[in-house]
């Protein structure tokens, strides 16, 4: 995937781009340049990396000292900066008879001769130099994977899957070392069979960026906190259409959590009073009936995934408040609304940390926190999904890999450790709600519900991306209990349009399709039942909410 040649002109990709001897982090039409120095360390008697003579990369900026002990390294790029001078200020072998003309004499033979001497030893002599220079660049790590895009997936996540990626491989001296920027990080480790180690880089500037890398190749697989849109799709159709499984990959689920300090006694909000305080029409909390003061709003930037999400899902198409504060970091925005008696912002799931989420609800639905279940059913109103989105045919085969074990369930334990909600399916005890139907309180009363439902395509009765990947999984997870198929249960649900009847028949037609895909699979289910618009999760005022109230649950009796 990447040649020897590319390394010696100074170019390792990163979805992004490291550069040799370059200074700063650029960008140009989203595609980042990561920038480091290389150097070895001297420290032999106590440090493992410089008896293996490893090539350590440093971001520009940063200590020049070895990872591993500390001690100061040796610079390489100064040292072929200096072959590079002398190669440059070689003398240009030239004909050396001197011109004669009349009145002057031709060059003395001697004079020749020790100016041949001279330029052969130099030459020599800078052969040597270059000679070592190129061994030590062939030596370098070499990239294998490229990584870009969001800072939600990013940040923790993608270099932790990184890290467990190579060591399911059976790479040994896995790091994770800090890149030219908070949004960048380099996974190096040595693999099986190798005498020089690999690197995994990651540069997570925002979601928008995992599409402008792509189609720069500035990298194999871009990480999105969003879904690819319409216009980034057509400009990446020479990879394949983006939007069916063999472009999209679902990484696993997060929450958008609507956070306060924890000294606001707000508890819960609607999605229009969110929507009313982030477009700047409520301006003080006395107005939800909070504590007195001004409301300071912290949002994240442009490029985010997470504030494209936010957009769309709640300020229904209406601008972001004049004097927000905006942030590339998700773990600043959190810290600086947990400083802030005043403060409201929005984050994922795993940056909560020290804020406090409010419950959220909408029109005709019931407030819930973003907690794992609400979130893996995908019922809590700002609930997401993260993608990964590659080539259909990757060149590579470190990309097809890398996808596939993101998505076993080593991938999905990894996506659980770093705060995301992983697709690994379990049992959860509900509680029904009251207003359930009858026969839905009947079905459940002695039954676990199982942590994901079953959504569609929009406007179509095929299942979307995710619940083919799900179905499989359900399987595993029903074989692994040992259910027998009749204690499997099904259950439709539709929105609101259309009449009663219809949606009746359109909620159960959903839950069969569901069930025909378990018959294929080898297990034969008792209980399929619709129960049309009845609880939904979203309000049927938007297509969004619709799309949520579109669903088929899953439950396993005891």
């Amino acid at each position: 995937m990447f040649a020897d040649a590319g390394l010696e002109k100074g170019v390792l990709n990163s979805g992004a781009v490291l550069m040799r001897s370059a200074s700063g982090s650029s960008k140009e039409k989203g595609v980042y340049t990561m920038t480091v120095r290389w150097g070895k360390c001297s420290n032999f008697k106590n440090c493992k990396d410089a008896q293996r003579q490893l090539h350590i990369p440093i971001p520009t900026g940063a200590p020049f000292i070895c990872p591993e002990c500390k001690q100061a390294l040796l610079d390489e790029d100064t040292d072929q900066a200096n072959n590079d001078k002398a190669a440059d200020a070689t003398p240009e072998i030239a004909p050396i008879i001197a011109p004669t003309s009349a009145g002057r004499k031709p060059v003395a033979a001697g004079v020749v001769v020790a100016l041949i001497l001279l330029v052969g030893i130099a030459c020599f002599f800078m052969w040597g130099k270059l000679h070592k220079a190129n061994a030590g660049l062939k030596n370098m790590p070499k990239p294998i994977l490229r990584l870009a895009g969001s800072n939600t997936i990013g940040d923790t996540l993608g270099p932790a899957l990184a890290e467990a990626f190579l060591k399911q491989r059976g790479a040994t001296d896995v790091r994770i070392l800090p890149g030219a920027s908070p949004q960048e990080k380099i996974v190096q480790a040595l693999l099986p069979g190798d005498s020089k180690a690999s690197v995994i880089t990651i540069a997570a500037h925002g979601s928008a960026t995992a599409f402008t890398s792509l189609a720069g190749n500035g990298c194999e697989i871009g990480m999105a906190s969003r879904r690819i849109k319409a216009d980034e799709a057509a400009k990446l159709a020479t990879l394949g259409d983006m939007n069916s499984a063999a472009n999209e990959h679902i990484l696993g689920l997060d929450g958008i959590a609507v956070i306060v300090n924890p000294s606001n006694s707000t508890d819960r909000l609607s999605k229009e009073q969110i929507m009313k305080i982030f477009t700047g029409e409520m301006i003080d909390w006395s107005q939800l009936g909070s504590s007195h003061g001004a409301i300071k709003i912290y949002a994240r930037d442009d490029n985010s995934g997470t504030y494209d999400t936010f957009k769309t899902l709640v300020l229904a198409g209406k601008p972001l408040a004049p004097g927000a504060q905006r942030f590339e970091d998700s773990k600043a925005l959190s810290d600086a609304v947990a400083a802030d008696p005043n403060g409201i912002g929005f984050i994922g799931l795993p940056y909560i940390q020290s804020a406090k989420p409010v419950a959220v609800s909408e029109k005709g639905t019931q407030a819930l926190l973003p907690t794992r279940l609400t979130v893996s059913t995908e019922d809590y109103l700002l609930s997401r999904r993260l993608y990964l989105y590659t080539p259909a045919t990757p060149s590579d085969t470190y990309t097809r890999q890398f996808i596939e074990f993101a998505l076993s369930k080593q991938g999905q334990d990894v996506v659980e450790a770093s705060g995301f909600v992983a697709q690994n399916v379990a049992q959860v005890a509900q509680t029904v709600s009251g207003d359930a139907p009858d026969e839905y309180k009947q079905l459940t009363q002695d039954a676990n519900r199982l942590s994901l439902d079953f959504r569609f395509q929009s406007g179509q009765t095929a299942l979307d991306n995710k619940a083919k990947v799900d179905l499989d999984r359900v399987v595993s997870l029903i074989a692994d209990l040992k259910v027998a198929g009749d204690k499997v249960m099904l259950f439709g649900f539709s929105d609101s349009t259309g009449s009663p009847a219809a949606n009746q028949a359109l909620s159960l037609s959903r839950a069969k399709v569901v069930a025909s895909q378990f018959a294929e699979r080898g297990m034969t289910l008792a209980i399929v039942r619709g129960f049309g618009a009845r609880m939904p999760v979203a309000s049927n005022d938007s297509d969004d909410g619709q799309a949520k109230n579109r669903r088929v649950e899953i439950w396993i009796k005891k």
